[in-house]
């Protein structure tokens, strides 16, 4: 058991004023068995006109603001303490015939598990041939052991991928990521969910923040992987880190589809259409991450 304060401050700047369409706030930590929600503060600049929280599909909580005025800065600043409880990752106990690959999901259960057993991304040719030959290879090697084959899964990814850095974008396809074997946090999650898809593993894109080292000043937002376990439910594993998610991990988003994980999503449009000013719109994006950790 631990506890967090997490200080997460973004900010857009914009080299004109901007009309602000309706934005969506994914940065609020949720609250369930495996972590608690102690308090929450956000502060938003230029003030909203209004704003919202909406819980989507997935269970998260989205902060939706709609505003009157243009600016040319949009700035979010967050404040969370969270608890999170789960010390011990493998403390459960999987369902019968959960031990070994493919799990034949209950056909009540597979209907709406559909979205997490889809390919993570619109590829053309559905499941990825190169995660669909990356999961052939570990399910032998594994002897279709479905615990031995994530945790080989998650240390074949972490030891053979070099991390890079990316504050924005979409994901890369599972493909690229593999075959250059380098990628971000979001890369080689959105890798680790398309291997688990290609054996019928029901998988999950999760947004968030990770602890890191004790003496680390500024931080990233962080990505994870969630695998559907019958018997012991939604369970976390980091490719980034090599770990199975426990309690230095705290999530505020997961979808089936990474871009129901963004931290912010919107649009502006110039207050003065261009062939007036003169300049095409030009966004920059900044943020700071601060995260204060008390272990017991």
């Amino acid at each position: 058991m631990s506890q967090f304060k997490i200080d997460h401050l973004t900010t857009y700047r914009y080299n004109q004023a901007v009309f602000l369409k309706p934005h969506l706030y994914r940065l609020y930590p949720h609250s369930h068995g495996h972590q608690r929600l102690l308090s929450y503060r956000l502060d938003v600049t230029p003030e909203p006109l209004g704003r919202s929280p909406v819980v989507d599909l997935d269970g998260n909580t989205v902060i939706k603001l709609w505003f009157e005025k243009p600016t040319t800065q949009l700035q979010f600043h967050s404040q969370a303490q969270v608890e999170t409880l789960q010390t011990n990752p493998f403390e459960y106990l999987l369902d019968d015939g959960v031990g070994r690959l493919p799990i034949d999901y209950p056909s009540s259960l597979r209907s709406q598990l559909l979205p997490y057993l889809n390919p993570p991304l619109a590829l053309p040719q559905g499941v990825d041939p190169t995660a669909v030959e990356l999961a052939e290879e570990l399910l032998h090697l594994a002897d279709h052991q479905t615990l031995r084959f994530l945790n080989d899964l998650n240390q074949r990814i972490y030891s053979q991928c070099n991390y890079v850095t990316r504050l924005d974008g979409d994901p890369q396809p599972p493909g690229i990521t593999w075959r250059t074997r380098r990628g971000s946090c979001r890369d080689v999650t959105v890798l680790f969910a398309a291997v688990c898809r290609a054996v019928g593993l029901a998988a999950r894109f999760v947004s968030g923040y990770q602890e890191g080292d004790p003496d680390q000043q500024d931080y990233d937002l962080h990505a994870w992987v969630e695998v559907y376990l019958p018997g012991a439910g939604w369970r976390g594993y980091d490719p980034t880190h090599g770990l199975a998610v426990a309690d230095g991990h705290i999530s505020v988003a997961a979808s089936p589809y990474p871009r129901y994980a963004a931290p912010v999503q919107g649009t502006v449009t110039p207050q003065h259409p261009v062939w007036e000013s003169g300049q095409p719109l030009e966004t920059s994006l900044e943020t700071r991450i601060r995260i204060e950790g008390d272990r017991p």
